[in-house]
């Protein structure tokens, strides 16, 4: 039994050495311990040790930095070495530092983010019983007797097993009375929640290996046990044909039970054997390149290596269905030829399933997928397959940045404008396509951003030769861009005035297509059924009780659901301002798609594809793979749908609404109006004659339709620059929000004002607000917000953050202000 520890006495010794290590809390900077004399030669910068804060809770961080400068002040010893191999290399501990400083975090955050669940261990509260209780447990109540009886038979207990024996969730006040009577002593170990996967082999007695012994018990056999013999010829006939058998599989080639498998353990014929086994099986590492580059991909791959050879950042700009994804195949090729790793990212987990597939056809197993569906003990894996360099390509989202490359030689970030890189909540709030350019650079490594449509930033750095430009201009196959039509929408009378769902237009070239056995695609960017819903009599909204936003109505389970806090309500019948019970439903989701077209087109199966419908690991890979085998002729869906997806059969996409796209109330408006359009009309087409795209749209002269219509990025480009310039935003800027949150509105308002005041005593030309956002209550947290628009002065940027950060400092020491949280996020887009 363990006994009772201070940790402060573990070591007699005078230390040998100190430790900076990152643990994974937001602290202002990283601590230090010390390191006793005889674990010093065990120390590993980029490996785990166990450490203590106060109250003895215990944490598994990362060393940093070792050194042998005394500090200043009294420092407690690391506890345990847990790695003998390093978890992070150097580099990964310098992109958390980097990362920390330039999105203004801790580096505790960031490894917070960036390492898997099973690798951050924090302790496990264990009580021991205290030996010199004695037996006597009369002085003790019903509830104290319960837990110190069983700490007598069992010497300790961990929370979950006190919760238990109790049957209730609250349990401290029962500790608490124990510890004070001296029965016992709370432990604080750390608890590895990672565990290997064990799978059951079956093998065959080696003394039945030889067939001539083998022979007699077949032989001999009888009539007794049929369904054994069944099963052990099922046995033997697998491991000649496939070698090696799994209990599991054995039991479901042969049909047998598991009652007769152990009937053949028993008499000792065969040998069941656990081993650990890979969650992630990889394909045999092939190269298959089954395909020529059109002279422009060829074209387009040789400027490509050429700027490689001066230039580390590269834009590859090629328009939907150019073939960039084979020029990507032939530039990993190369790198893997030459040993080294490659990073491909993505913006959205639904591209992946796909891409998969195509980059699985042509490099095998060289081939690893990673990111959040995968479960905390598959992490684990991958983590470890890329950090001993045994996995080659790594296709991933934005999180896929953080692993421990060994030698990364190639990062693509595909759809590089997509705002889905960027992190919202919680910190780090990174921009996953700024740190990959910063990253590689660590390694010398090259960068390969590529798009349809790219971010104003990028196609600028490129435009001014920050970066190098390659262009794409034409479809492979030489295939000519979608026609765009614009329905003007204002023409076409509805009951109520609401929105037109399916114009006659769009319902006609529906009609077209099924006709000609061609799939089409629809998109609107709302799920759900009716974004909100009003009193006919009065004009009231049902809005949600936690955030300042009306509540979405799901048909499909008859319930409102707020869209920011998630929160579930009952459908509304009854109108609280005026007691009436008549509502119309305005505007439409996805949902409200797929019924019309239910009504409209009985007999062709539709299917939707939005957050709500596609859930789990494979939901996504599923449906896609249904609409490419032409199981499903109408595909309805949000973003999903138009993310670099490639369907051969797809000659018609529809654009439901598109003065939703045209209207947000931010500086990046057109851009973004213009590239999901493009990419949207970028899934017509793909393959053999021109694809269409319907755009149904109220303000039919707004100007980025006809720049649309024209498939003209680089005119876009040369106006929307101009304007970004008069007006001093990015790419001429840098902006930082600061956004204010506190349950009451009268003290964020106080807060946001007191602090403003303070920053514009060196910062007045460059402050905006403070102002409420549009929607300014989420999750009962009023908000505010204060925007920085910054000159691209780094010595400028660089006081203005550590002001910021000082000045947060200095408001959470007003007692007033302690609670409001102060949240900064630079390049806020």
């Amino acid at each position: 039994m363990r006994k009772k520890e201070d940790t402060t006495e573990l070591f007699t010794d005078e230390p040998a050495a100190w430790v900076d290590v990152i643990i994974p809390l937001a602290l202002p900077k990283n601590f230090t311990w010390s390191v006793p004399p005889e674990l010093l030669p065990n120390i590993i910068v980029g490996g785990r040790v166990e450490v203590s804060l106060k109250q003895a809770k215990r944490y598994a961080g990362i060393v940093k930095r070792l050194h042998y400068e005394k500090p200043s002040f009294e420092t407690k010893p690391i506890l345990n070495i847990l790695d003998a191999e390093p978890v992070a290399f150097p580099e990964q501990l310098s992109l958390w530092e980097w990362m920390a400083d330039y999105y203004m975090c801790s580096e505790g955050e960031v490894m917070q983010a960036a390492l898997p669940a099973h690798f951050k261990l924090s302790s496990e509260t264990v009580l021991l019983f205290n030996d010199d209780a004695g037996e006597d447990l009369s002085h003790l109540d019903e509830d104290e007797f319960l837990v110190a009886e069983a700490l007598q038979l069992r010497k300790e207990l961990s929370l979950t097993e006190v919760q238990q024996i109790l049957d209730v969730t609250h349990v401290y006040p029962v500790i608490k009375r124990l510890i004070d009577k001296n029965v016992c002593f709370v432990w604080e170990e750390l608890k590895d929640n990672y565990r290997e996967k064990k799978e059951t082999y079956i093998l065959l007695n080696p003394a039945y290996n030889d067939e001539e012994k083998l022979a007699p018990l077949l032989n001999d056999w009888g009539g007794k046990a049929p369904k054994q013999l069944e099963l052990l010829l099922a046995f033997l006939h697998i491991s000649k044909t496939e070698g090696e058998v799994t209990q599991t599989e054995l039991l479901k080639k042969s049909g047998a039970s598991a009652s007769q498998l152990k009937g053949l353990v028993d008499k000792n014929i065969l040998w069941p054997e656990k081993r650990s086994v890979d969650r992630i099986r990889l394909l045999p590492k092939n190269i298959t390149i089954d395909f020529e580059l059109s002279a422009a991909q060829q074209a387009a791959l040789q400027e490509v290596q050429e700027f490689f050879t001066f230039k580390n950042v590269c834009l590859l700009h090629g328009v939907t269905s150019s073939g960039k994804t084979q020029v990507y195949i032939k530039l990993m090729e190369q790198v893997i030829k030459e040993g080294k790793q490659v990073l491909f990212m993505l913006p959205e987990i639904a591209l992946t399933a796909q891409i998969i597939r195509r980059l699985q056809k042509h490099l095998g197993g060289y081939i690893t997928v990673y990111h959040s569906k995968f479960s905390q003990n598959e992490r684990v894996e991958i983590w470890n397959k890329v950090r001993t360099g045994e996995a080659k390509i790594i296709l991933g989202a934005r999180s896929s940045l953080f692993l421990p490359f060994k030698e990364l030689g190639l990062i693509i970030c595909d759809e590089e404008h997509d705002s889905s890189y960027k992190q919202q909540d919680p910190a780090p709030r990174y921009h996953a396509r700024d740190a990959a350019i910063y990253f590689a650079s660590l390694f010398q490594a090259n960068v390969l951003l590529g798009s349809a449509t790219p971010s104003l930033e990028s196609y600028y750095n490129a435009h001014t030769g920050k970066y190098g430009l390659v262009e794409l201009n034409e479809r492979y196959g030489s295939i000519a861009m979608p026609q765009i039509e614009i329905v003007d929408t204002k023409k076409i009378p509805t009951p109520n005035k609401s929105k037109v769902i399916i114009s006659p237009t769009l319902k006609e070239a529906i009609e077209q297509s099924l006709q000609q056995d061609k799939q089409v695609i629809l998109f609107q960017n709302r799920r759900g059924y009716a974004p909100y819903q009003v009193c006919q009599t009065c004009g009231w909204v049902p809005h949600c009780k936690n955030c300042d936003v009306s509540l979405t109505y799901h048909k499909i389970t008859n319930k409102l659901q707020c869209h920011y806090c998630g929160t579930v309500y009952s459908n509304v019948h009854t109108c609280e301002a005026c007691g009436s019970h008549q509502f119309i439903q305005q505007n439409f989701g996805t949902e409200r798609i797929e019924e019309e077209l239910q009504e409209l087109f009985p007999a062709i199966k539709v299917a939707r594809m939005d957050i709500d419908s596609v859930k789990g690991k494979t939901a996504h890979d599923s449906l896609i793979q249904q609409f490419e085998q032409r199981k499903v002729s109408i595909l309805v869906g949000t973003q999903m749908v138009v993310k670099g997806l490639d369907f051969e059969h797809v000659d018609l996409v529809g654009i439901l609404d598109g003065d939703a796209i045209l209207s947000f109330a931010d500086f990046r408006v057109n851009e973004r109006a213009f590239q999901l359009m493009e990419q949207v009309s970028g899934r017509a087409g793909r393959k053999g004659k021109q694809g269409t795209v319907l755009i149904q749209v109220r303000n039919i002269n707004h100007p980025v339709l006809q720049l649309v219509q024209q498939h003209d990025y680089r005119k876009f480009f040369l106006e929307e620059i101009e304007s970004r310039k008069r007006f001093s935003y990015p790419p001429f800027s840098r902006l930082i929000m600061i956004t204010f949150r506190h349950k009451d509105a009268e003290v964020v308002s106080e807060a946001a004002l007191a602090f403003a005041e303070q920053m514009k005593k060196k910062f007045t030309n460059y402050i905006v607000g403070p102002a409420q956002p549009i929607v300014n209550r989420v999750k009962n947290q009023y908000l505010m917000e204060l925007l920085f628009k910054l000159p691209k002065d780094t010595s400028l940027i660089n006081r203005c953050k550590q002001s910021i950060l000082e000045h947060i400092a200095i408001l959470h020491q007003d007692k007033k202000f302690r609670s409001v949280q102060v949240v900064p996020d630079v390049d806020v887009i």
